[in-house]
């Protein structure tokens, strides 16, 4: 009886004018209320699901990133004894960091995949890289591997060209000063 009053209630209340007036917010869940859950579910092996790809895309990332770097900037180096000017650096580092977002963007689809928390309906599941490599590329064809390839070298180029005028001007190495030295 309690149960059919509190829902004739929620009723009337969702019928009033206020109620239609007001939208109807969707909650999300919080990064602490997915953590719980993930470690309800999975474990705590499930707080590491991806690492392989993770590191798979990281690892290729950097082997991209830091060469490219260092030569580029190398180029708008006018003396060899002189550091570049503060927007080669930056421009530098968005180029480099773009081309090897890029370049590893099929690595950060696959590890993406397998990280996902909830799937939709006719959404693959995966056992791991191998596997969702087989049917990412059965099903949806090599092109799949660069999805969201140009968002991310938008986001990328940035963020690394801004890193390295924050190393540029000095900051990054006084903060490693500000580092207690070690005796040798």
């Amino acid at each position: 009886a309690a149960q059919k009053k509190l829902m004739a209630a929620q009723a009337q209340i969702s019928s009033s004018p206020a109620a239609a007036a007001e939208p109807a917010v969707e909650t999300r869940p919080t990064a602490t209320q997915i953590t719980r859950e993930l470690l309800r579910s999975k474990g705590i092996a499930g707080l590491y699901k991806g690492l392989g790809a993770t590191l798979l895309r990281d690892v290729p990332f950097s082997i991209v990133y830091f060469p490219l770097f260092a030569n580029l900037n190398k180029l708008g180096q006018k003396d060899p004894n002189v550091k570049a000017p503060f927007y080669v650096s930056f421009l530098s580092g968005c180029v480099a960091g773009s081309t090897a977002a890029v370049a590893v963007n099929p690595c950060d689809v696959i590890k993406t995949r397998l990280q996902s928390l909830q799937r939709g309906v006719n959404e693959d599941t995966y056992s791991g890289i191998l596997d969702c490599t087989k049917k990412i590329w059965q099903r949806e064809g090599p092109t799949a591997f660069f999805k969201g390839a140009y968002c991310r070298a938008l986001v990328i180029a940035p963020l690394f060209g801004i890193a390295q005028v924050v190393y540029f001007v000095g900051i990054a190495e006084f903060l490693l000063d500000m580092l207690p030295k070690r005796q040798a």
